[in-house]
């Protein structure tokens, strides 16, 4: 007697790896911009540097 065969899709896509490599550039990125950033990219004035700014503060990141 013959086994039956079964046909399974995979479990990880490609897709799916695109969205997740995408979610982990955008992490990192934010996580750059809030612990490392100190006004070095976000020269978009002073609103945008404070908001990172009391990120820092609220995450314990060090940056006085």
């Amino acid at each position: 007697m013959s086994q039956p065969t079964s046909v399974s899709s995979p479990l990880v896509t490609p897709r799916l790896l695109w969205i997740a490599l995408a979610v982990v550039v955008g992490a990192l990125l934010l996580a750059y911009l809030v612990a490392f950033d100190q006004g070095a990219v976000s020269q978009s004035g002073m609103y945008l540097h404070e908001l990172m700014h009391d990120g820092r503060h609220l995450l314990g990141v060090p940056c006085h």
